[in-house]
């Protein structure tokens, strides 16, 4: 028997679930996606997104920008390529699943060192398939953020009253700080640069001969691993450091520029403890560079506030415009909080737009080498349109190097 769809399941009444769904996607609001089961057994809770790249998916199930979160792929065939070693943004994942439409095929990619099935159960990670991606994803479009429980079993047995109450009681994004979840223990360096193609799945996968002329202290509210590489390629040294480290700590360090880092939750909540130490940081004249959840907890330090998006920003073909070039940006995003503009203070301006909604994408502090993006220079879907932020960083720091020693 095939498996059934989301638009026959939410037809379904619960009991009658079809014989051979392993799978159960269960939403706050009583409605019943059955599918079939991948990665791990089990149940899980959290927000359902959606993300619409076409490619990338170990490298979105790998951020932890994702954490408390259940991915939905809109885009059909994911897994096809396999997976490999070095796309990975994270050493493990923090998302609670994934939905996607079709079951996962065998490998048909160079690269691919192992079966995308097979990576799901080592991360631990629970998975559905069959499911109506697009009837999904709509209605998140119509009705905002859902909350939702995703479980794999393979025999087949579920408690869906249950599974609606575990789905209605999860708290949501609101007011939580993952940021604190997901940072790294201790202070450490980072010195590999980006992926150099033709020395893939080799030790040499990574260009490590760049110069490493200036000291980046890089903030880890969720780091991704690109980032880092991206900031060696550009010729720094980099040091990581965890989230709630203090800014006499962080200064300690003598960085030439501090990197504020992408990352999960609501940044009010992180803000509690991050806000403190970036202003610190701001009164230290030091250059900073900002991205997703480091440009929002940014805002907030430079006293903006943030908000909760109806849907959130995840995909890699979001349009920017960049306000001081009139140039046109296709980013990749996942975020789904945003500054609010009317609480911008007079001393910030908007360098940065969506042309999807024309939320807020990038900002700079008028008086100071400070400034930040909302989207993912590193994630590369343009493919490097957006390499100039990292540039542009470099350049602030040289010019604060010159300044100093004038």
């Amino acid at each position: 028997m095939a498996i059934a769809t989301a638009t026959e399941a939410h037809l379904l009444n619960a009991n009658e679930q079809p014989n051979s769904a392993t799978g159960a996607l269960v939403l706050a609001d009583g409605s019943v996606y059955w599918g079939g089961g991948l990665g791990a057994e089990g149940c899980t809770s959290g927000e359902i997104c959606f993300n619409t790249s076409m490619t990338g998916y170990q490298e979105i199930i790998t951020d932890p920008s994702y954490a408390d979160q259940i991915i939905t792929f809109t885009f059909p065939h994911i897994g096809n390529i396999g997976v490999n070693d070095n796309d990975l943004e994270h050493s493990r994942s923090f998302a609670k699943g994934i939905v996607i439409r079709a079951d996962i095929t065998d490998p048909s990619n160079y690269r691919a060192s192992n079966h995308f099935r097979e990576w799901l159960n080592a991360l631990g990670l629970i998975g559905i398939y069959g499911i109506d991606t697009r009837g999904l994803t709509k209605k998140i479009r119509t009705f905002g953020a859902l909350n939702g429980v995703i479980c794999h079993s393979k025999n087949r047995i579920f408690n869906i009253e249950e599974l609606i109450e575990q789905a209605k009681n999860y708290e949501g994004l609101e007011g939580k700080d993952l940021a604190s979840a997901v940072t790294c223990g201790d202070i450490y360096s980072w010195g590999e640069g980006t992926w150099k193609f033709g020395n893939e799945n080799t030790s040499e996968a990574f260009q490590t001969t760049s110069p490493k002329t200036f000291h980046i202290v890089a903030i880890d509210y969720g780091v991704k691993k690109n980032i880092l590489r991206n900031l060696v390629k550009n010729g720094c040294r980099v040091t990581v450091v965890p989230a709630t480290t203090p800014a006499e700590t962080i200064l300690a360090l003598n960085p030439d520029g501090v990197f504020l880092s992408n990352g999960p939750g609501d940044p009010a909540a992180t803000g509690g403890y991050a806000v403190p130490i970036i202003k610190t940081l701001i009164d230290s004249d030091t250059p900073i560079f900002g991205i997703c959840l480091g440009h929002q907890l940014l805002g907030l330090a430079l006293g903006a506030k943030t908000e909760k998006m109806k849907v959130g920003h995840r995909g890699a073909n979001h349009p920017v415009k960049d306000l001081l070039t009139g140039k046109i940006e296709i980013t990749s995003q996942n975020h789904g909080f945003v500054l609010s503009e009317k609480s911008l203070p007079e001393n910030v301006e908007i360098t940065h737009r969506s042309l999807f909604d024309n939320s807020i994408e990038g900002l700079k502090y008028k008086d100071k080498a400070i400034f930040s993006v909302q989207y993912h220079p590193e994630a590369s879907p343009g493919p490097t349109e957006s390499d100039y932020l990292f540039k542009k960083f470099i350049t602030l720091v040289q010019e604060g190097i010159t300044s100093h020693h004038a």
